[in-house]
């Protein structure tokens, strides 16, 4: 699954407020009157967020920016699609400034993928198209064919992708019927292994470094066994030492940010 840096600034001041300020230039707003989290001293850290299906990491972004102090900024290390689920991690404040650092970490996904159909985004998010082999593969089939996109492998990411082509998002020239003709790129993929198979579907864990699409994955996996493939589910479990099993829901962190908030060092070094 290809990463995304975002990083977003927490100021809410509205323009109504902004004119309310000065066309009242003596009266100073009272700091007491102003909401708890206005008077919060500054976070910092990374916060470990279980991002739920249905949800945009920018989405997931606004949400968690709704609970903290007013000017705190905060970003995300690696996108996950609205269908994904899993580890996202969120940085907060000076955190923000390892963004780069953050995303290159080993990355970890658990994903079921539906062969004999494919899809035109590669997963569940358009419509399936079924393909039906000759024959159905076997176990060693597609053992065999795994064996392929391990190690440093050319992928082509899907059409449906925020990836630049002539100035301009993949996806929006996809969705305009345009599909750009993008270029494979070396990724590195470090393991696979197969946690259940029964046609059509196989689940799988991968390992592998940044910029891998798991949906691609998917596709090239279909095509090399004779049919098609896309992804029914993925999620991620681990980003670095960041594990699902610590990871913090959006309905907890409701009960305060604090609590689940890591120190900077516990990821990747934070630039000067």
């Amino acid at each position: 699954m290809m990463g995304y840096c975002g990083c977003r600034n927490t100021t809410i001041a509205t323009k109504a407020e902004n004119t309310r300020m000065i066309d009242n230039p003596v009266q100073a707003p009272d700091p007491a009157s102003d909401p708890p989290s206005a008077q919060a001293p500054s976070l910092a850290g990374i916060i470990n967020l279980d991002k739920p299906a249905g949800l945009s990491s920018a989405a997931a972004v606004n949400r968690v920016k709704r609970l903290l102090p007013r000017g705190t900024r905060i970003g995300h290390a690696g996108t996950l699609d609205p269908f994904a689920t899993g580890v996202l991690l969120l940085l907060i404040g000076k955190a923000t400034r390892s963004c780069e650092a953050m995303m290159s970490l080993p990355k970890r996904y658990e994903t079921t993928i539906k062969l004999g159909a494919g899809t035109a985004t590669d997963d569940p998010e358009s419509p399936e198209s079924p393909s039906p082999p000759d024959s159905i593969p076997t176990l060693d089939d597609i053992r065999g064919a795994l064996r392929d996109f391990i190690g440093l492998i050319p992928q082509r990411p899907p059409v449906f992708s925020a990836i630049k082509f002539a100035g301009r998002r993949a996806c929006d020239l996809a969705r305009q019927g345009n599909p750009p003709a993008l270029r494979p790129r070396i990724v590195r993929v470090d393991a696979i292994q197969i946690i259940r198979y029964d046609w059509p579907l196989l689940e799988l864990r991968i390992d592998c470094g940044r910029g891998v699409y798991i949906r691609s994955i998917a596709r090239d996996l279909g095509r090399r066994v004779a049919t098609a493939g896309y992804l029914t589910q993925l999620r991620r479990t681990r980003t670095g030492h960041f594990d699902i099993a610590d990871a913090a829901t959006l309905e907890q962190l409701q009960g305060g940010i604090r609590q689940f908030l890591q120190p900077m060092n516990s990821g990747a070094p934070i630039p000067a």
